[in-house]
């Protein structure tokens, strides 16, 4: 059975924000009488780096979407390719677009304040997201462009923590050349 690439991002975004607000609305209504839940403090700290955690997931986002396209033709569907894109961010990282995914959950629990979501229920979406890469997003990688990145998956690491791909990542584009 062949899966359409454009069926499955769409599974995964529902996925997604299935996550993302299911996991609000559940830590929000155990957190109801948690004393850190409720103190003005915790919140306006918690918001502040909350904030801060979705600028970067949204710019990670964003530098990796604006390389990818790259790789598309006009007549390819939104957050597809029909080119492997080695370039830019993707130089150092095939998932630079991960970051962003896995930052949103922390970012998102830390804004809302949510004790039980930012020690519990943010790092198992974050682990979900992890794995929803694995499985889904390189099968699909690895069907569509077969041996080149069979290659480029062996010189490239999935992420990379360095500095340099780090800056590249969560830099605007504008002030970073490649």
């Amino acid at each position: 059975m062949k899966i359409n690439t454009s069926i499955s991002v769409v599974i995964r975004i529902f996925l997604w924000l299935v996550m993302l607000f299911g996991g609000a609305y559940i830590a929000i209504n155990i957190d109801a009488n948690n004393p850190l839940f409720t103190s003005p403090l915790f919140h306006i700290a918690s918001a502040f780096f909350g904030f801060i955690i979705i600028l970067l997931a949204f710019r990670a986002a964003a530098n990796g979407g604006r390389e990818l396209a790259k790789g598309k033709d006009s007549a390819m569907p939104r957050l597809e390719t029909n080119k492997l894109v080695t370039t830019g961010i993707y130089r150092c990282m095939r998932h630079p677009m991960l970051f962003g995914l896995i930052l949103l959950p922390l970012g998102w629990a830390l804004l809302l304040g949510s004790p039980t979501f930012i020690t519990l229920i943010a790092p198992i979406e974050m682990l979900f997201i992890i794995f929803m890469v694995l499985v889904f997003e390189e099968m699909e990688v690895k069907k569509k462009f077969g041996t080149s990145y069979e290659i480029y998956s062996k010189e490239v690491p999935m992420v990379n923590f360095s500095k340099k791909c780090l800056r590249k990542l969560f830099t605007k584009k504008k002030r970073y050349k490649d």
